[in-house]
């Protein structure tokens, strides 16, 4: 027999209990979502607000920059060492060779003293093998005429030996002594010429070489002389030395910078520009300073990517003449320009962005100012370029975010 299953069915107090509950839980819910959203009240007077506008946007960067020599050349040691002697000082005006410094090392000196009579003792082996060369020579041409003054003495006596023996003057065994005699001083004379002959060419490649080794010596001399010259530091070029400062028993490494000398044939301009560029400045763009009144153009000649402290340097030359009166180390203000104007939405720049980094802003509306998340492109030295989330007329607190950047809206009371 089947059984009936009956629907268990809640009370009306049941559903009265469970919708309040529901009611209660969202209450709490609406709640702790409002307490999330927290409020900041802040005094007018002390926010900037901007409002965003739509014009030209100059892509310009502006660069204090320092005058410098349009070319420095660094004096340095060969050799390391410590100050001996100073002969001039900084700032002053030298002209090429003028002496500067000498710098002391023992061990230096020890080593090319060392050198220098190694190289002495080999020239002079060297110039006793080319003596002993000639005299062998001289000797062989002895030979040579000691033998040829015989053959001579041996052809008279045989010539007249043999006019004898015809007439049957002298004897057969007579006349065969003086035969002899002359064939052997024959063959003596040839004997001793191929020998001076291949004693020659031997000579002469053994002279090649005693030559080229003492040349090379002589040139090990003279390197090893320059080293020890080179230990009084002189003025490569001519100009005004600067970045000099040595004292007596200080050291420099071998190839260290001791000073520069400026040479002054002209200026150019050298800054330091925030590393946000660093992809975005290149050689060739261009650039203006004011000096006395007057505007001058300018070009980037170089750009030095190497980042120090935030920024990297950029060196920048005249279009035609410098001004007139710059001196090293003058400050002039420079305006490098990135690329051409063009028309965007322009936010003043502020604070604001070192909370942020640009990612959202506070906008503000009747008195209260909540977060946006806006897009941010280019800037220059008065306006961040806006790509979205503002549209021109808002009005955007764009003083430090310091004290609210945690809360999601700023209530602005005046």
């Amino acid at each position: 027999m089947d059984k009936k299953i009956e629907k268990k069915r809640f009370s009306t107090k049941t559903l009265i209990m469970i919708g309040g509950a529901i009611a209660f839980v969202a209450v709490v819910i609406y709640g702790y979502t409002l307490s999330l959203k927290k409020t900041y009240s802040a005094d007018a007077e002390k926010l900037t607000i901007s409002k965003v506008e739509y014009g030209d946007f100059e892509d310009v960067v502006l660069l204090n920059a320092s005058v410098v020599p349009l070319t420095s050349v660094i004096v340095s040691s060969s050799e390391g060492g410590t100050v001996a002697e100073i002969f001039t000082e900084n700032g002053a005006s030298v002209v090429k060779g003028t002496p500067l410094l000498r710098i002391s090392n023992s061990n230096a000196m020890l080593s090319y003293t060392s050198s220098q009579t190694a190289a002495t003792e080999q020239i002079n082996q060297l110039r006793k093998s080319r003596l002993d060369l000639e005299q062998n020579q001289r000797v062989l041409n002895q030979d040579v005429l000691d033998v040829e003054n015989s053959l001579r003495t041996a052809s008279r006596q045989y010539r007249l030996d043999s006019n004898l023996f015809s007439k049957k003057v002298i004897t057969l065994q007579e006349f065969n002594k003086s035969s002899q005699d002359y064939e052997y001083y024959q063959g003596k004379l040839k004997i001793v010429r191929q020998a001076i002959k291949q004693e020659n060419q031997s000579r002469k490649m053994q002279l090649a070489q005693i030559d080229q080794s003492m040349g090379q010596m002589n040139e090990s001399l003279e390197m090893i002389r320059k080293n020890i010259e080179n230990m009084t530091i002189k003025a490569p070029v001519s100009g005004k030395l600067s970045s000099y400062d040595p004292v007596i028993g200080k050291s420099y490494n071998s190839n260290e910078m001791i000073g520069k000398i400026d040479v002054l044939q002209g200026y150019k301009l050298q800054a330091g520009v925030d590393e946000y560029y660093i992809n975005r400045v290149k050689e060739g763009q261009t650039s203006t300073c004011e000096f006395n009144g007057k505007t001058y153009n300018l070009t980037v000649s170089k750009v030095i990517p190497e980042v120090t402290a935030g920024q990297f340097q950029v060196e920048m030359v005249f279009k035609g003449a410098a001004p007139d009166g710059l001196r090293r180390g003058l400050s002039l203000q420079t305006k490098l320009t990135l690329s051409d104007n063009s028309k965007s939405l322009l936010l003043a720049q502020g604070q604001f962005f070192q909370s942020t980094g640009g990612s959202w802003v506070f906008v503000v509306n009747n008195g209260k100012a909540t977060k946006k998340n806006v897009k941010i492109g280019r800037k220059n030295y008065l306006y961040y370029e806006i790509l979205d989330g503002l549209q021109k007329g808002d009005e955007v607190i764009t003083s430090s975010y310091d004290q609210f950047n945690q809360y999601d809206q700023v209530e602005i009371s005046k």
